[in-house]
């Protein structure tokens, strides 16, 4: 396909973040993710539309806001092993996790980010 065939995509983000601790098992006894920790999670969710609404928006920002509730009341300054309910609460099964879940409430989810660290991402992109 070449450039004259391709529809323009438009791509919005937005970032959420809330602090919680969590236990990783299966680790070496000396990893320190093993050892109970916590991190100040940054959640980005990305949004694509090859057309925008009649208000000139993929998505308004505003209708997020039930994805900031979640976040707010389930997971910020919780345990992750208990909010998830497994030994594996890992960035990247944070990513699934709020992908589906944002997914299933607004179809231009195309991909969500997780970050533990100002260093480290990890993403889930179908």
């Amino acid at each position: 396909m070449d450039d004259t065939e391709r529809k323009p995509m438009f791509t919005i983000t937005k970032q959420f973040a809330f602090s919680a601790s969590h236990q990783l098992s299966g680790l070496e006894e000396d990893h320190p993710c093993a050892r109970l920790h916590g991190h100040n999670y940054i959640v980005e969710v990305e949004l694509k539309g090859a057309a925008l609404d009649q208000r000139g928006f993929v998505r308004d920002y505003r209708e997020l806001g039930p994805l900031k509730r979640l976040i707010d009341d389930e997971f910020d300054h919780r345990h992750l092993n208990e909010v998830l309910g497994h030994d594996h609460p890992t960035a990247e099964r944070l990513a699934l996790f709020f992908y589906e879940w944002a997914h299933d409430r607004w179809p231009e989810v195309s991909a969500v980010r997780v970050s533990e660290t100002p260093k480290t991402w990890a993403e889930y992109r179908p």
